[in-house]
């Protein structure tokens, strides 16, 4: 069993304050951001105030946007958050836009020896969702990864209806993992956003460019390190910003991309054709046809595997 924890297992923040001053282990928080000029102000000015103001546990917080239009960039920038467009870093690497693309480009930014990722449209965050993640390292130095889960309710029409949160893990992701690897589907919440790493160890494993991140790091984790070194942390109640199901399609496309060249690359299964790109939703006004490349990024410590002369990835 994956072992698990609850944020208000590390209070007083005091105590743990102490921990991370004594370990001289730096920290940061990052938040990949794409119009979320509602939300992301609150995350950063909350966060900033009780981990950084009023006890020391962050180093940093630093936002990694990517091209919104918004304004939320400047709305973090102003908030106290480091904020970076995705296309000023990196950019002789030709990666699309996406969530784990993002992600892989903080590395080049970011100084903690621990990295918390934490998504921008979580509606009633408190500064739990960070510290909660920050003190299962503390307990056992050995872990190299922990992730929240939490009650999702589904916010639909001024109306809340418990646990039919996380439609795509559910109906999806879920039902995979049981058929294939079924350890992985032990976690409570393996698309959760919320989630820590100790830095150098995640150095060496893949990213998935969109939202296939959070379940391909999962998988090359369990691959590379074992699921004894992760955890679970319960955060309580968390209500984001619920998308429509027409978004959560191309959002299963891309994740679908991605555990298809995990389970092929462990021998799971054999595809014998290429897996599509693009999504087609039949709507009552006709057929919408979008692309969904979801690429896998080369390992940080192995950017050998890069072809910065032809600028992309092979």
């Amino acid at each position: 069993m994956i072992r698990e924890f609850h944020y208000k297992d590390f209070l007083p923040l005091s105590t743990l304050a102490h921990k991370k001053a004594s370990s001289r282990t730096a920290i940061s928080l990052v938040i990949p951001t794409f119009n979320e000029a509602a939300n992301v102000a609150a995350i950063i000015t909350k966060a900033k105030q009780d981990l950084m103001e009023d006890v020391c546990l962050l180093d940093e917080i630093v936002v990694m946007d990517s091209c919104s239009s918004d304004g939320t960039g400047d709305i973090a920038k102003e908030a106290g958050a480091i904020v970076y467009n995705v296309n000023d870093i990196a950019s002789e690497y030709n990666l699309p836009l996406g969530k784990g693309s993002a992600l892989w480009k903080s590395q080049f930014v970011v100084k903690g020896d621990i990295v918390l990722c934490v998504d921008a449209d979580i509606k009633n965050f408190g500064s739990h969702f960070i510290y909660g993640l920050i003190g299962p390292f503390f307990n056992d130095p050995a872990i190299i990864f922990a992730k929240a889960y939490y009650n999702r309710p589904l916010l639909l029409d001024h109306h809340s209806y418990d646990n039919y949160g996380g439609r795509v893990t559910e109906i999806l992701v879920r039902p995979i993992l049981s058929a294939f690897m079924p350890d992985l589907a032990l976690l409570h919440q393996p698309l959760s956003g919320e989630y820590a790493f100790r830095r150098i160890p995640i150095q060496s494993i893949p990213f998935s460019s969109g939202y296939g991140v959070e379940i391909g790091m999962l998988f090359d984790i369990e691959r590379n390190f074992g699921l004894e070194r992760v955890v679970q942390v319960d955060m309580g109640v968390r209500f984001h910003r619920n998308r429509p199901v027409s978004e959560l399609g191309k959002m299963s496309l891309g994740i679908l991309q991605t555990m298809m060249r995990k389970l092929e690359r462990e021998k799971a299964i054999s595809l014998h054709v290429p897996i599509h790109k693009i999504m087609r939703n039949v709507t009552l006004h006709g057929l919408e046809e979008t692309e969904i490349r979801e690429i896998e990024i080369p390992a940080f410590a192995d950017l050998q595997n890069i072809d910065i002369a032809k600028r992309e990835v092979l």
